[in-house]
């Protein structure tokens, strides 16, 4: 029986990856098949099919619709006010042209926090391609880093999606995951980053030209907003958690105590930044209010998918639940004696290299682990949630949107973009993954 309950969850696990790379299939729709096969196969009731679907779904997307709105809201605001160039082009100025890939890996990584990858490419390109031009630079030294900073908060940093989601499903602390994840990304940016962009740039000199973003100066309709307001519109909402997770180890009235893990509810922090964002990086830069409406909505719209994915990702882990195959896994898992780290690395990493979404890779191995650990002792779940987020970065290829953004935008050839982008990630992976089982041994 264990080794049929076994089968059927590696089955369910290809309908996923071929429904996803094979057949097309929008990951929501994989995951919701692999999740009612998985049912049936595993010999669930009929009618206790759809309910466990449905309890899935709503546990896990309960606590998410609201940050996930959220900030993507102040990711836009921070892009079309022109804060996360302002943010680059103080980094570049302060650290000068000689330590250019360090000033563009901090602009990533401080820009790639409250925005999605995509958003934060968009952003930075033009920096990097006008610093490329004016320098005659090696790209690849000036874009690495910066895409670098933006991945590896992508995959660990909450409020961003996959991370969000895996907290959920574990049960983690938001606010300790941000602090651990944080300690571990900025050694792991680093050496993905600007270390490995000093030793490749040496190595590969990209023929291409990049051509998709032009950069020619146009009178824009609004003047940026100061460096100061481009730095409080980004970091508050990360400022306002560590407060709130900090807030009931203060000595502090036990009212206030409660008054700021309130405002630092991950929830409450993206709603004040945003409204902080819509005065100070709307009003006050001559955007109308119809115009930050506008904005909200073509923001909002692309929010559906990802939220319908991490929805269906929920569902699987349900049912692994409650069909009994969790339970048999986790017997077998500790008869092996892997460690979940190890095994919640492993599993995202398979994912991340078969479908190619870091955001899926996270869901579905939270889904699968989490009814592995949920008899096991010691377990630290707030790592667990960085060991799958390290996972999910590893060897990105053809069937990853980051891999064709990062070539046509730098304008590598294919070859290019293996030796550099695929490189860069799974050193993200690796290092991060090795930064988790560093922490784990002292907390």
């Amino acid at each position: 029986m264990e080794a049929y309950l076994l089968v059927i969850t590696l089955l369910s696990i290809v309908i996923v990856i071929l429904g996803v790379s094979i057949f097309k299939w929008h990951a929501f729709i994989s995951l919701t098949v692999a999740s009612i096969f998985l049912a049936i196969a595993s010999g669930m009731n009929w009618d206790e099919i759809v309910t466990a679907y449905e309890t899935g779904v709503g546990g896990t997307l309960g606590h998410l619709v609201g940050i996930l709105a959220l900030g993507t809201i102040l990711g836009k605001m921070l892009s079309e006010s022109g804060a996360g160039l302002q943010i680059a082009n103080y980094f570049v100025k302060i650290f000068g042209e000689k330590r250019l890939p360090w000033a563009m890996f901090i602009s990533g990584f401080i820009i790639g926090v409250p925005v999605f990858f995509e958003v934060g490419i968009l952003i930075l390109l033009p920096l990097v391609i006008s610093i490329q031009k004016a320098t005659k630079q090696n790209i690849l030294l000036i874009a690495l880093p910066a895409v670098a900073g933006l991945s590896i908060v992508h995959g660990l940093v909450p409020p961003h999606p996959g991370a969000v989601a895996a907290i959920g499903i574990y049960g983690a602390n938001l606010g300790i995951v941000l602090i651990y994840s944080l300690i571990i990304a900025i050694p792991a940016g680093i050496i993905g980053g600007p270390l490995f962009a000093k030793w490749v740039n040496k190595r590969i000199i990209p023929q291409g030209e990049p051509e998709l973003i032009k950069v020619e100066k146009t009178s824009d309709q609004f003047s940026l907003p100061s460096a100061g307001v481009s730095f409080l519109s980004i970091l508050m909402p990360v400022i306002l958690m560590i407060i709130g997770t900090a807030a009931p180890y203060m000595t502090i009235p036990d009212s206030v105590a409660k008054f700021l893990s309130f405002i630092g509810n991950p929830l409450m922090a993206l709603l004040l930044s945003s409204f902080f964002a819509f005065y100070f990086l709307g009003f006050r830069q001559g955007m109308d209010k119809n115009m930050i409406k506008k904005f909200i909505e073509e923001c909002i719209l692309p929010v559906g998918s990802i939220l319908l994915i991490i929805g269906a990702g929920g569902a699987f882990k349900q049912i692994l639940i409650e069909s009994g195959v969790g339970a048999t896994i986790g017997t077998m898992s500790e008869s092996l004696s892997l460690s979940p780290l190890l095994l919640a690395f492993l599993i995202s990493g398979l994912i991340r290299i078969a479908t190619g979404s870091a955001t899926v890779a996270l869901t579905t191995a939270a889904g699968i682990v989490s009814p592995i650990i949920a008899n096991m002792s010691g377990v630290n779940l707030e790592l667990l949630v960085i060991a799958t987020g390290a996972g999910s970065l590893m060897f990105s290829h053809v069937n990853d949107a980051g891999f064709w953004m990062v070539k046509e935008y730098l304008g590598l050839t294919i070859n290019e973009t293996f030796k550099t982008w695929t490189v860069l990630e799974t050193l993200l992976s690796f290092v991060a993954f090795g930064g988790a089982l560093i922490l784990n041994m002292f907390v």
